[in-house]
């Protein structure tokens, strides 16, 4: 074979060189859309989801400056009638501090209240004779439940004796009373009317000094009449 045919031949063995290629750029991507907040997950107790958040009750309106003295019957918002047992100054984890000596009879407890915060914690006098003829007109008015889920009633209901106002305490008693012909009240209900009565008649009696199954009688009284 001569030259020229042998360099034929290595010119057609030959592979073509690949053609240079320009690495890939990546495309734009597209602007991604604002993620929104995830809510918070909710609270756990031992594990377990917790329920809804429920709103939290208006804080207790203070009572007004007051000056108690020995022998003062008051009210305490979650405990009801007490009487002033002493007012003294007593030392408590290296403080001195001015308590007022609270007993309450029927639930053999003494509560100590620190002078300087009797007022934030709702502790009052009794309320006078002419605002308790107030209390009673309540009594007298017609009934007003609301139509939600008695649970939701229920808790309001508790509010109302736990802030403390006898105007409050009286219309829980005014809406769960029940005459001769209604309908009976189921036991949740009759335990906070039993609490409301038994908290407003406190107060009534030690406000006209007699004992409260007499005050009681006369609540029902001004309840019965038209």
């Amino acid at each position: 074979m001569t030259e020229k045919q042998k360099s034929g031949t290595s010119k057609k063995a030959a592979k073509p060189e690949p053609e240079a290629t320009l690495p890939k750029t990546p495309a734009a991507e597209a602007p991604k859309a604002p993620q929104k907040e995830e809510p918070p997950a909710p609270v756990m107790h031992g594990g377990i989801p917790a329920g809804p958040i429920r709103p939290l009750a208006p804080p207790r309106a203070p009572a007004k400056a007051e000056i108690f003295k020995e022998g003062d019957y008051v009210v305490y918002p979650t405990h009801g009638v007490g009487k002033v047992d002493r007012i003294a100054v007593e030392e408590i984890a290296g403080h001195k501090l001015e308590l007022i000596c609270i007993t309450f009879d029927e639930n053999r407890m003494t509560l100590r209240v620190p002078t300087n915060k009797a007022r934030t914690a709702g502790l009052r006098k009794l309320t006078s004779k002419k605002s308790f003829d107030e209390v009673l007109a309540v009594l007298k008015g017609r009934a007003r439940i609301k139509r939600t889920m008695w649970s939701r009633r229920a808790q309001e209901y508790e509010a109302k004796i736990n802030s403390g106002d006898p105007s409050a305490i009286a219309e829980v008693v005014r809406d769960l009373h029940r005459n001769a012909g209604q309908p009976d009240q189921s036991f949740s209900e009759r335990q906070i009317y039993e609490s409301a009565m038994d908290r407003l008649a406190a107060e009534y009696a030690a406000l006209e000094q007699v004992d409260k199954p007499t005050a009681i009688e006369k609540l029902l009284g001004h309840l019965k009449s038209e």
